[in-house]
Order: C-alpha cells, then structure tokens, then sequence
C-alpha cells in the first residue's frame, strides 16, 4: 500500500464525515449530541472533527464544532500537506483544459501546484506557461515543450505568488488560451476570495486576458469565513473541485459556472 492509499479514509470513514458535516452545518454541534445522531463514540466525532478541521471544513469550539472556519492565511507549505490527494485529483482534472500549443496562465498556491506537477507529466506539447508563483517556474523549467515565463513583482509571503503593478504588466503582453486559478475560498455568489485585494485583482485580471478561466478549490475552500478580498466569479468560468456536496456545487451551476468533480473518483 502506498502512504497516500494509507492515509486516505476509508469510504466509510468518509460517508460519516459526510454525515458529521451536514449535521453540523444543520445546527447540531455538540459532541455528545453528534455521537447519539450518528451511533458512535463521542470519542470518535472527536477525532473526526480533529481531521476536518485539519483539512479546513470546521472549527472545533469546546464540546463540539461550527462550520466555515475562520479564515487564516496559511503558510505554503502548511497548504501542500493539507489534503495532497484530493488535490493531485483536481490537478489531474483541469489538464483536460489544455491543449497542444496553448498559451497557459498558472496562479500561485497548493492546488495550482498540483496541477503543474500534473502538467509535468503529461505528454501535450509546445506549451507556453506564464505563472506568479515561484514553485510553478521551478517545477516546469527544462521540461521539454513548455516555455516557461514569470510574472514578477511583490513576492508574497504566504503563496510565494507575485503581485503589483510589475505583475499586471507582464501579463498584459500575453493572450492566454486558459488561466488555471487557485483560491483561498469560493462562493457562488461572493466569487473567488483571496488574503488582499492586490491578489484578487490580479487573478481577474489574467481572466480577462484569457479564452477560458478555471478555478481549483478543494472542499477546504467552501464556507470559508473572514475572506475580505474578492474576485469575481462569472457564468462560463469552469470550477474544478473534489467537494462532495451536491447542493453547494448545485449553487455553482445555477450561476452558470461549469462544475469539475473529483469526487467519485476516490476510491
């Protein structure tokens, strides 16, 4: 068994945590009232509600948990550890949006990440690849058959993307075929939220530069709360996720945004 098969839940584990989560979000938060409406130790909702926190679903408060965590911008290397399967499914996805010879924008942070190590991998050609994020440039150069370019300017501390006005330059000279972005949360009627407006805007700004706009959210990105910053989210954008809500991602469809889901593909 590989450690990513080992350290994801069993379909059981992940039915119940399912289960846990619309339970609370319906108002049942207490521990004790958790167990008895799910027919399992108090001790076991613990250690659930241990792991969703973990992955950014709930906030744990004393004897029991809410919903839509508070917001914290998270170091990039806290991000890359957090749900690492559920994002290589994304990043494996949204490959379906390019195209030999496209001209490709990449966003900084984790999911985005993914993606370019899918990319990396993959056998389309002749690619040009603009990115903000440092970790995306180092990953993808002297890969055969992709040029890679970066976006400079301010260097953010968290996401180790770039901003500012050198940033919105620089992608001023490119058209690009599709802009891949990632978020630090989504919702269908807010759009794509981000730590500063500086990051926001230049995410919509590599969108209007673009034929097509896809945003990589894993389920951590849903119901987030404290986000101050946002970018719009418009009819035609794609949502590539591996949130397993159907009414949430029922909200995105409704707006006109083309939903991506990963989630029956785990296993």
């Amino acid at each position: 068994m590989t450690p990513a098969a080992a350290a994801r839940p069993h379909r059981a584990t992940r039915d119940r945590r399912d289960a846990l989560m619309g339970l609370v979000r319906s108002g049942t938060v207490r521990v004790e009232d958790l167990a008895e409406r799910l027919d399992v130790s108090p001790s076991t909702v613990r250690r659930d509600l241990a792991a969703l926190e973990s992955d950014g679903h709930v906030s744990r408060t004393y004897g029991g948990a809410i919903t839509g965590a508070p917001y914290r911008d998270r170091a990039l290397g806290e991000r890359l550890a957090a749900n690492s399967t559920g994002k290589a499914r994304i990043g494996r996805a949204a490959l379906d949006l390019v195209h030999d010879g496209a001209t490709v924008f990449v966003d900084a942070g984790s999911t985005t990440i993914a993606f370019v190590e899918a990319l990396r991998d993959t056998a389309v050609r002749d690619l040009t690849v603009v990115t903000r994020g440092v970790e995306n440039a180092v990953l993808l150069v002297g890969r055969e058959g992709i040029d890679v370019h970066v976006a400079g300017g301010r260097l953010t501390p968290a996401s180790h993307g770039t901003t500012g006005p050198l940033t919105l330059e620089a992608l001023g000279r490119f058209s690009f075929d599709v802009a891949v972005l990632g978020c630090d949360a989504v919702s269908p009627v807010s759009g794509v939220g981000e730590p500063t407006l500086e990051e926001a805007y230049v995410k919509e700004f590599a969108a209007s530069r673009s034929a097509r706009t896809a945003v990589l959210a894993d389920a951590s990105k849903f119901h987030v709360s404290g986000i101050s910053a946002w970018a719009h989210l418009p009819a035609g954008w794609t949502l590539v996720t591996d949130h397993r809500d159907e009414e949430a991602l029922a909200q995105f469809a409704a707006a006109g945004v083309r939903v991506v889901s990963t989630a029956g593909d785990a296993s």
